[in-house]
Protein backbone atom coordinates (compact mmCIF):
# COMPACT_ATOMS: atom_id res chain seq x y z
CA UNK A 1 0.00 0.00 0.00
CA UNK A 2 1.88 3.45 -1.03
CA UNK A 3 0.43 6.86 -0.81
CA UNK A 4 -1.26 8.83 -3.45
CA UNK A 5 -0.72 12.43 -3.63
CA UNK A 6 -3.27 12.46 -6.76
CA UNK A 7 -7.02 12.31 -6.18
CA UNK A 8 -8.47 8.82 -5.87
CA UNK A 9 -8.19 5.80 -8.39
CA UNK A 10 -10.93 5.93 -11.16
CA UNK A 11 -11.18 2.62 -11.91
CA UNK A 12 -11.75 1.80 -8.17
CA UNK A 13 -14.31 3.38 -6.75
CA UNK A 14 -13.08 2.95 -2.79
CA UNK A 15 -8.93 2.79 -3.40
CA UNK A 16 -7.49 1.38 -0.41
CA UNK A 17 -4.55 4.29 -1.02
CA UNK A 18 -4.33 7.02 1.07
CA UNK A 19 -3.57 11.08 0.32
CA UNK A 20 -0.66 12.03 1.74
CA UNK A 21 -1.21 15.88 1.62
CA UNK A 22 -3.46 15.07 4.63
CA UNK A 23 -2.11 12.52 7.26
CA UNK A 24 -4.71 12.15 9.31
CA UNK A 25 -2.09 8.71 10.49
CA UNK A 26 0.55 10.84 11.92
CA UNK A 27 0.80 12.57 15.11
CA UNK A 28 2.53 15.73 14.27
CA UNK A 29 -1.34 16.44 12.08
CA UNK A 30 -3.35 16.87 15.21
CA UNK A 31 -0.28 18.69 17.21
CA UNK A 32 -0.69 21.27 14.15
CA UNK A 33 -2.66 24.46 13.45
CA UNK A 34 -6.29 24.05 13.72
CA UNK A 35 -6.41 25.81 10.10
CA UNK A 36 -3.95 23.12 8.34
CA UNK A 37 -6.70 20.48 9.79
CA UNK A 38 -9.53 22.47 8.60
CA UNK A 39 -8.23 22.75 5.41
CA UNK A 40 -7.34 18.96 5.00
CA UNK A 41 -10.68 17.85 6.02
CA UNK A 42 -12.37 20.17 3.83
CA UNK A 43 -10.10 19.23 0.62
CA UNK A 44 -11.26 15.31 1.48
CA UNK A 45 -14.36 16.26 1.98
CA UNK A 46 -14.88 17.78 -1.32
CA UNK A 47 -12.27 14.97 -3.71
CA UNK A 48 -11.76 11.85 -1.08
CA UNK A 49 -14.06 11.55 1.17
CA UNK A 50 -13.23 7.95 2.69
CA UNK A 51 -9.88 7.50 1.96
CA UNK A 52 -7.73 4.52 3.54
CA UNK A 53 -5.12 5.18 6.11
CA UNK A 54 -2.38 3.47 7.27
CA UNK A 55 -2.57 2.85 11.59
CA UNK A 56 -0.27 5.33 13.37
CA UNK A 57 2.54 3.46 15.01
CA UNK A 58 1.55 1.77 18.28
CA UNK A 59 3.48 -0.92 20.64
CA UNK A 60 0.59 -3.13 19.61
CA UNK A 61 1.03 -5.16 16.54
CA UNK A 62 -0.13 -2.43 13.67
CA UNK A 63 -3.26 -3.23 12.28
CA UNK A 64 -3.99 -3.24 8.35
CA UNK A 65 -5.26 0.21 8.57
CA UNK A 66 -8.66 2.05 8.35
CA UNK A 67 -11.23 4.05 6.69
CA UNK A 68 -11.74 7.63 7.22
CA UNK A 69 -15.77 8.79 7.00
CA UNK A 70 -15.45 12.09 6.82
CA UNK A 71 -19.21 13.53 5.62
CA UNK A 72 -22.35 13.78 7.55
CA UNK A 73 -24.23 11.69 5.56
CA UNK A 74 -21.83 8.40 5.86
CA UNK A 75 -20.87 8.95 9.69
CA UNK A 76 -24.82 9.18 10.31
CA UNK A 77 -25.12 6.06 8.11
CA UNK A 78 -22.51 3.76 9.89
CA UNK A 79 -23.78 4.90 13.01
CA UNK A 80 -27.22 3.84 12.45
CA UNK A 81 -26.31 0.28 10.92
CA UNK A 82 -24.90 -1.41 14.33
CA UNK A 83 -25.30 -4.83 12.55
CA UNK A 84 -23.18 -3.99 9.92
CA UNK A 85 -20.55 -1.66 11.65
CA UNK A 86 -19.99 -2.75 15.37
CA UNK A 87 -18.66 -1.01 18.64
CA UNK A 88 -17.24 -4.44 20.20
CA UNK A 89 -14.24 -5.07 18.87
CA UNK A 90 -13.03 -1.29 19.40
CA UNK A 91 -14.55 2.44 19.25
CA UNK A 92 -11.91 4.64 21.35
CA UNK A 93 -8.96 3.40 20.53
CA UNK A 94 -7.72 1.97 16.75
CA UNK A 95 -5.27 -0.74 17.23
CA UNK A 96 -6.99 -4.02 18.28
CA UNK A 97 -6.52 -4.29 21.83
CA UNK A 98 -6.38 -7.42 23.54
CA UNK A 99 -9.85 -9.27 25.06
CA UNK A 100 -11.28 -6.85 27.32
CA UNK A 101 -8.79 -4.15 27.46
CA UNK A 102 -11.20 -1.86 25.49
CA UNK A 103 -14.34 -2.42 27.84
CA UNK A 104 -12.15 -1.64 31.03
CA UNK A 105 -11.30 1.86 29.96
CA UNK A 106 -15.11 2.17 27.34
CA UNK A 107 -17.35 0.45 29.53
CA UNK A 108 -20.37 0.28 27.14
CA UNK A 109 -19.26 2.26 24.29
CA UNK A 110 -17.17 -0.99 23.55
CA UNK A 111 -19.92 -3.48 23.47
CA UNK A 112 -22.57 -4.42 21.33
CA UNK A 113 -25.94 -5.02 22.10
CA UNK A 114 -27.59 -7.49 23.92
CA UNK A 115 -24.21 -7.04 26.78
CA UNK A 116 -25.03 -3.03 25.77
CA UNK A 117 -27.91 -2.83 25.84
CA UNK A 118 -28.10 -4.63 29.43
CA UNK A 119 -25.64 -2.18 31.07
CA UNK A 120 -26.96 1.04 29.24
CA UNK A 121 -30.75 -0.20 30.59
CA UNK A 122 -29.12 -0.50 34.16
CA UNK A 123 -27.38 2.50 34.01
CA UNK A 124 -30.09 4.58 32.48
CA UNK A 125 -32.73 3.76 35.13
CA UNK A 126 -30.85 5.45 38.17
CA UNK A 127 -31.04 8.79 36.09
CA UNK A 128 -34.30 9.59 37.65
CA UNK A 129 -36.32 12.51 37.62
CA UNK A 130 -35.51 13.07 40.62
CA UNK A 131 -31.66 12.64 40.21
CA UNK A 132 -31.72 14.48 37.29
CA UNK A 133 -33.33 17.30 38.92
CA UNK A 134 -30.75 16.70 41.86
CA UNK A 135 -28.11 16.81 39.40
CA UNK A 136 -29.18 20.54 38.30
CA UNK A 137 -29.38 22.12 41.10
CA UNK A 138 -25.66 20.82 42.44
CA UNK A 139 -24.35 21.94 38.80
CA UNK A 140 -26.13 25.80 39.78
CA UNK A 141 -24.71 25.67 42.93
CA UNK A 142 -21.15 24.21 41.92
CA UNK A 143 -20.88 26.62 38.86
CA UNK A 144 -21.76 29.98 41.36
CA UNK A 145 -18.96 28.75 43.72
CA UNK A 146 -16.39 28.10 40.83
CA UNK A 147 -16.63 31.55 39.17
CA UNK A 148 -17.11 33.70 42.51
CA UNK A 149 -13.89 31.76 43.89
CA UNK A 150 -11.67 33.28 40.74
CA UNK A 151 -14.26 36.68 40.30
CA UNK A 152 -11.71 39.10 42.71
CA UNK A 153 -8.74 37.79 40.75
CA UNK A 154 -9.12 39.07 37.26
CA UNK A 155 -7.24 36.62 34.85
CA UNK A 156 -6.18 32.79 35.40
CA UNK A 157 -6.02 29.97 33.85
CA UNK A 158 -9.66 29.27 32.38
CA UNK A 159 -9.41 25.61 31.42
CA UNK A 160 -7.67 24.32 35.09
CA UNK A 161 -9.44 26.95 37.15
CA UNK A 162 -12.79 26.92 35.35
CA UNK A 163 -13.79 24.38 33.00
CA UNK A 164 -12.37 21.34 34.10
CA UNK A 165 -13.57 21.58 37.89
CA UNK A 166 -17.19 22.28 36.86
CA UNK A 167 -17.91 18.39 35.30
CA UNK A 168 -15.13 16.86 37.45
CA UNK A 169 -16.92 17.98 40.58
CA UNK A 170 -20.34 17.80 39.29
CA UNK A 171 -19.22 13.71 38.28
CA UNK A 172 -17.58 13.02 41.74
CA UNK A 173 -19.79 14.28 43.91
CA UNK A 174 -22.69 12.64 41.65
CA UNK A 175 -21.00 9.42 42.15
CA UNK A 176 -20.12 9.94 45.60
CA UNK A 177 -16.23 10.66 45.37
CA UNK A 178 -14.79 12.79 48.58
CA UNK A 179 -13.52 16.11 48.01
CA UNK A 180 -9.96 14.98 48.95
CA UNK A 181 -9.83 12.61 46.12
CA UNK A 182 -11.13 14.73 43.27
CA UNK A 183 -7.43 15.71 43.00
CA UNK A 184 -6.46 11.80 42.66
CA UNK A 185 -9.42 11.28 39.69
CA UNK A 186 -8.52 14.79 37.78
CA UNK A 187 -4.47 13.63 37.55
CA UNK A 188 -5.79 9.85 36.31
CA UNK A 189 -8.20 11.24 34.17
CA UNK A 190 -5.66 13.37 32.44
CA UNK A 191 -3.17 10.52 32.15
CA UNK A 192 -6.38 8.44 30.18
CA UNK A 193 -6.77 11.04 28.00
CA UNK A 194 -3.72 12.04 27.32
CA UNK A 195 -1.45 9.41 26.82
CA UNK A 196 0.19 10.69 24.04
CA UNK A 197 0.62 14.31 25.60
CA UNK A 198 4.43 14.62 27.10
CA UNK A 199 2.70 16.77 29.63
CA UNK A 200 0.61 14.09 31.02
CA UNK A 201 2.89 10.75 30.21
CA UNK A 202 6.32 10.46 29.47
CA UNK A 203 6.30 8.95 25.88
CA UNK A 204 10.19 7.60 26.32
CA UNK A 205 10.58 4.29 27.08
CA UNK A 206 7.27 2.89 26.32
CA UNK A 207 6.28 4.16 29.71
CA UNK A 208 3.42 5.64 28.59
CA UNK A 209 1.31 2.30 28.42
CA UNK A 210 2.34 0.99 31.87
CA UNK A 211 0.61 4.95 32.90
CA UNK A 212 -2.22 4.29 31.22
CA UNK A 213 -2.70 0.67 33.28
CA UNK A 214 -1.61 2.23 36.46
CA UNK A 215 -4.19 5.01 36.15
CA UNK A 216 -6.92 2.85 35.16
CA UNK A 217 -5.98 0.09 37.41
CA UNK A 218 -6.03 2.67 40.56
CA UNK A 219 -9.49 4.55 39.31
CA UNK A 220 -10.92 1.15 39.46
CA UNK A 221 -10.07 0.50 42.98
CA UNK A 222 -11.08 3.51 44.10
CA UNK A 223 -15.02 2.56 42.48
CA UNK A 224 -14.84 -1.05 43.17
CA UNK A 225 -13.69 0.23 47.41
CA UNK A 226 -16.83 2.84 47.23
CA UNK A 227 -19.07 0.60 45.26
CA UNK A 228 -18.71 -2.15 48.11
CA UNK A 229 -19.42 0.55 51.32
CA UNK A 230 -22.04 1.55 49.45
CA UNK A 231 -23.87 -1.55 49.03
CA UNK A 232 -23.98 -1.88 52.87
CA UNK A 233 -24.60 1.92 53.20
CA UNK A 234 -25.92 3.77 50.66
CA UNK A 235 -26.74 7.35 50.28
CA UNK A 236 -28.96 9.28 47.65
CA UNK A 237 -25.61 9.17 45.16
CA UNK A 238 -25.38 7.24 41.82
CA UNK A 239 -23.12 4.49 43.17
CA UNK A 240 -25.65 3.87 45.99
CA UNK A 241 -28.19 3.50 43.18
CA UNK A 242 -26.41 1.30 40.69
CA UNK A 243 -25.02 -0.85 43.11
CA UNK A 244 -28.16 -1.62 44.22
CA UNK A 245 -30.09 -1.77 41.53
CA UNK A 246 -31.64 -4.68 39.97
CA UNK A 247 -33.27 -4.88 36.36
CA UNK A 248 -34.47 -8.12 35.51
CA UNK A 249 -32.81 -9.74 38.00
CA UNK A 250 -29.01 -8.28 36.76
CA UNK A 251 -26.78 -5.98 38.61
CA UNK A 252 -23.78 -4.12 38.02
CA UNK A 253 -20.67 -6.35 38.79
CA UNK A 254 -17.78 -4.45 40.54
CA UNK A 255 -15.79 -4.81 37.42
CA UNK A 256 -18.69 -2.85 35.63
CA UNK A 257 -19.24 -0.67 37.98
CA UNK A 258 -15.43 0.45 37.93
CA UNK A 259 -15.47 0.93 33.90
CA UNK A 260 -18.18 3.08 34.15
CA UNK A 261 -17.24 5.37 36.43
CA UNK A 262 -13.86 5.39 34.15
CA UNK A 263 -16.44 6.11 30.85
CA UNK A 264 -17.91 9.09 33.10
CA UNK A 265 -14.37 10.43 33.81
CA UNK A 266 -13.25 10.82 30.35
CA UNK A 267 -16.90 10.75 28.19
CA UNK A 268 -18.46 12.99 30.71
CA UNK A 269 -15.92 15.02 32.08
CA UNK A 270 -13.22 15.36 29.36
CA UNK A 271 -15.62 16.03 26.88
CA UNK A 272 -17.67 19.14 29.10
CA UNK A 273 -14.66 20.55 29.81
CA UNK A 274 -13.33 20.69 26.48
CA UNK A 275 -16.43 22.17 25.12
CA UNK A 276 -16.47 24.57 27.53
CA UNK A 277 -12.89 25.86 26.75
CA UNK A 278 -13.57 26.14 23.38
CA UNK A 279 -16.76 28.07 23.90
CA UNK A 280 -14.58 30.88 25.89
CA UNK A 281 -12.19 30.74 22.67
CA UNK A 282 -14.83 31.61 20.30
CA UNK A 283 -16.96 34.12 22.01
CA UNK A 284 -13.60 35.86 22.01
CA UNK A 285 -12.52 35.03 19.05
CA UNK A 286 -16.23 36.34 17.51
CA UNK A 287 -17.01 38.90 19.55
CA UNK A 288 -19.87 40.11 17.74
CA UNK A 289 -21.14 36.44 19.12
CA UNK A 290 -20.15 37.29 22.37
CA UNK A 291 -21.94 40.63 22.46
CA UNK A 292 -25.40 39.49 21.03
CA UNK A 293 -25.39 36.31 23.87
CA UNK A 294 -24.66 38.94 26.45
CA UNK A 295 -27.90 41.14 25.10
CA UNK A 296 -30.08 38.06 26.08
CA UNK A 297 -28.73 34.78 27.37
CA UNK A 298 -31.83 32.53 27.81
CA UNK A 299 -32.98 33.29 24.45
CA UNK A 300 -30.03 31.98 22.61
CA UNK A 301 -28.30 29.56 25.19
CA UNK A 302 -29.96 26.51 23.91
CA UNK A 303 -28.61 27.46 20.20
CA UNK A 304 -25.17 28.60 21.59
CA UNK A 305 -24.92 25.54 23.30
CA UNK A 306 -25.33 23.41 20.58
CA UNK A 307 -23.04 25.35 18.14
CA UNK A 308 -20.48 25.13 20.92
CA UNK A 309 -20.21 21.71 21.02
CA UNK A 310 -20.63 21.33 16.66
CA UNK A 311 -17.42 23.46 16.12
CA UNK A 312 -15.49 22.27 19.64
CA UNK A 313 -16.28 18.89 18.64
CA UNK A 314 -14.25 17.61 21.69
CA UNK A 315 -14.46 14.04 20.73
CA UNK A 316 -12.86 13.71 17.47
CA UNK A 317 -13.82 10.59 15.72
CA UNK A 318 -14.95 6.66 17.06
CA UNK A 319 -14.12 3.60 15.84
CA UNK A 320 -16.44 1.12 13.76
CA UNK A 321 -15.50 -2.93 12.27
CA UNK A 322 -17.27 -3.95 9.66
CA UNK A 323 -19.04 -7.30 10.64
CA UNK A 324 -19.57 -8.21 7.23
CA UNK A 325 -18.66 -7.65 3.40
CA UNK A 326 -21.19 -4.47 2.61
CA UNK A 327 -21.75 -1.24 1.33
CA UNK A 328 -21.38 2.30 2.72
CA UNK A 329 -22.81 4.71 0.60
CA UNK A 330 -21.80 2.64 -2.65
CA UNK A 331 -18.60 1.71 -1.42
CA UNK A 332 -16.98 -1.66 -0.65
CA UNK A 333 -16.01 -2.29 2.80
CA UNK A 334 -14.43 -5.96 3.49
CA UNK A 335 -15.40 -8.02 6.69
CA UNK A 336 -12.95 -6.85 9.71
CA UNK A 337 -12.43 -3.10 8.20
CA UNK A 338 -11.86 -0.52 10.66
CA UNK A 339 -13.65 2.69 10.30
CA UNK A 340 -13.36 6.32 12.34
CA UNK A 341 -16.07 8.74 12.28
CA UNK A 342 -14.30 12.26 11.99
CA UNK A 343 -17.21 13.74 13.76
CA UNK A 344 -15.04 16.69 13.97
CA UNK A 345 -14.87 16.64 10.12
CA UNK A 346 -18.93 15.85 9.41
CA UNK A 347 -19.76 18.68 11.76
CA UNK A 348 -17.74 20.85 9.46
CA UNK A 349 -19.83 19.81 6.28
CA UNK A 350 -20.48 21.78 3.50
CA UNK A 351 -23.24 19.95 2.29
CA UNK A 352 -25.07 20.08 5.85
CA UNK A 353 -24.16 23.45 7.61
CA UNK A 354 -24.53 26.83 5.64
CA UNK A 355 -20.99 28.94 5.73
CA UNK A 356 -19.58 25.91 8.40
CA UNK A 357 -16.36 27.63 9.66
CA UNK A 358 -18.55 30.63 11.27
CA UNK A 359 -19.32 30.70 14.84
CA UNK A 360 -22.73 31.16 14.98
CA UNK A 361 -25.05 31.22 17.86
CA UNK A 362 -28.15 31.15 16.38
CA UNK A 363 -27.90 28.45 13.99
CA UNK A 364 -31.15 26.61 13.85
CA UNK A 365 -31.17 23.57 12.76
CA UNK A 366 -28.35 22.32 13.71
CA UNK A 367 -27.77 18.30 13.38
CA UNK A 368 -24.31 18.28 14.77
CA UNK A 369 -22.71 14.92 16.02
CA UNK A 370 -21.00 15.96 18.72
CA UNK A 371 -22.59 13.86 20.76
CA UNK A 372 -22.68 11.64 18.31
CA UNK A 373 -25.14 10.35 15.46
CA UNK A 374 -28.10 9.06 16.77
CA UNK A 375 -28.09 5.27 16.99
CA UNK A 376 -27.58 2.60 19.96
CA UNK A 377 -24.39 4.63 21.28
CA UNK A 378 -25.49 8.29 21.03
CA UNK A 379 -24.41 10.01 24.40
CA UNK A 380 -26.20 8.97 27.52
CA UNK A 381 -24.86 12.14 29.12
CA UNK A 382 -26.06 14.68 26.51
CA UNK A 383 -28.42 16.35 28.74
CA UNK A 384 -26.19 16.76 31.55
CA UNK A 385 -23.39 18.28 29.44
CA UNK A 386 -25.98 20.43 27.94
CA UNK A 387 -26.99 21.85 31.08
CA UNK A 388 -23.64 22.00 32.91
CA UNK A 389 -22.55 24.51 29.63
CA UNK A 390 -25.46 26.27 29.98
CA UNK A 391 -25.16 27.27 33.79
CA UNK A 392 -21.47 27.81 33.83
CA UNK A 393 -21.94 30.25 30.97
CA UNK A 394 -25.09 31.80 32.47
CA UNK A 395 -22.82 32.30 35.90
CA UNK A 396 -19.56 33.59 33.60
CA UNK A 397 -21.29 36.45 31.57
CA UNK A 398 -23.38 37.16 34.47
CA UNK A 399 -20.70 37.93 36.92
CA UNK A 400 -17.74 38.50 34.29
CA UNK A 401 -18.93 39.66 31.42
CA UNK A 402 -16.13 40.79 29.63
CA UNK A 403 -14.00 37.69 30.28
CA UNK A 404 -11.84 36.56 26.90
CA UNK A 405 -8.85 34.48 26.16
CA UNK A 406 -5.81 36.06 25.94
CA UNK A 407 -2.71 34.28 24.09
CA UNK A 408 -2.93 31.28 22.41
CA UNK A 409 -4.45 28.03 23.77
CA UNK A 410 -2.35 24.93 24.95
CA UNK A 411 -3.49 22.13 23.00
CA UNK A 412 -3.79 18.93 23.72
CA UNK A 413 -1.52 16.27 21.34
CA UNK A 414 -4.28 13.98 20.41
CA UNK A 415 -6.14 12.82 17.47
CA UNK A 416 -9.01 11.76 19.65
CA UNK A 417 -10.11 14.46 21.97
CA UNK A 418 -9.76 18.20 20.81
CA UNK A 419 -8.12 19.14 23.76
CA UNK A 420 -7.56 22.54 25.52
CA UNK A 421 -5.06 21.49 28.23
CA UNK A 422 -4.19 25.49 29.42
CA UNK A 423 -6.08 28.68 28.19
CA UNK A 424 -5.27 32.01 29.96
CA UNK A 425 -7.98 34.24 30.35
CA UNK A 426 -8.99 38.12 31.89
CA UNK A 427 -11.61 39.72 32.98
CA UNK A 428 -12.35 42.38 35.29
CA UNK A 429 -12.32 41.70 39.28
CA UNK A 430 -15.40 42.09 40.82
CA UNK A 431 -16.16 41.35 44.88
CA UNK A 432 -16.93 37.73 45.79
CA UNK A 433 -21.06 36.97 45.22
Amino acid sequence: MTAETAGPSTTDPNPRTWPAQVPLADPDFWSGPLAARDAGFAHLRETWPMPYYPEPESPLEPGPGFWALTRHADVAEATRRPEDFCSGRGSTHIPDFPPGFGEFFGSMIEMDDPRHQRLRRIVARTFTPRMIKKFSDDVDRTAKTIVDEVAERGSCDFVTDIAARLPLRVICDMMGIPEQDHRFVFDRSNVILGIADPEYVPQEGGGHIEALLTAGAELAELMKNLGEFRRGTPTEDVTSALVNAEIDGESLTADELASFFILLLTAGNETTRNAISHGLWLLTENPDQHRLWLSDFERYAPTAVEEIVRLASPVVWMRRTATRDTELNGKRVRDGDKLLLFYWSANRDESVFTDPGRFDLTRDPNPHVGFGARGPHFCLGAHLARREITLLFRELLARLPDIRVVGEPRRLRSSFINGIKHMDCEFTPVPQA
